[in-house]
C-alpha cells in the first residue's frame, strides 16, 4: 500500500493544522492507521493510532488533548487535526499502516507498522 501525506506547513504557536493521508494500492479498511513524527536529531516517535473501524484511538502524551485522529474508509483517508500547536511539535509527520485482522486494535510501536508514507513537514514558530 502507498501512503501520501499532506497538510503540513508553517504555523504560529497556538495555531492549528489538519494533516491528511491518502492510501492506495490496498483495502484501506483492513489497516490500522497511525501517525509518527521525527524532529531533527531525534528518533521517530509515535503520535496516534486509530483502529480499523475508527472507534478506537490512542494518543501519545505529547499531543493528548490537542489532537484528534479520524478516518474515512470510503475515501481511503486518515486525518490528524492538531490544535494549540507548540514549537516542540515541529517535525516531519509520517502516516503509517498496519494490516491486522481485528477491527478494534490500535498499535503504538513503530515496529508493528508495515508501511510508511513520505512525510509532511510541520513547523511551529514561537
Amino acid at each position: 500500500v502507498q501512503l501520501q501525506a499532506s497538510g503540513g506547513g508553517l504555523v504560529q504557536a497556538g495555531g492549528s493544522l489538519r494533516l491528511s493521508c491518502v492510501a492506495s494500492g490496498g483495502t484501506f479498511r483492513n489497516y490500522i492507521m497511525g501517525w509518527f513524527r521525527q524532529a531533527p536529531g531525534k528518533v521517530r516517535e509515535f503520535v496516534v493510532s486509530i483502529s480499523r473501524n475508527g472507534n478506537s484511538a490512542v494518543y501519545a502524551d505529547a499531543l493528548q488533548g490537542r489532537s484528534t485522529i479520524s478516518r474515512d474508509n470510503a475515501k481511503n483517508t486518515v486525518y490528524l487535526q492538531m490544535n494549540s500547536l507548540k514549537p516542540e511539535d515541529t517535525a516531519v509527520y509520517y502516516c503509517a499502516a498496519a494490516r491486522r485482522s481485528s477491527v478494534y486494535y490500535t498499535l503504538t510501536s513503530i515496529e508493528d507498522y508495515d508501511y510508511f508514507g513520505q512525510g509532511t513537514q510541520v513547523t511551529v514558530s514561537s
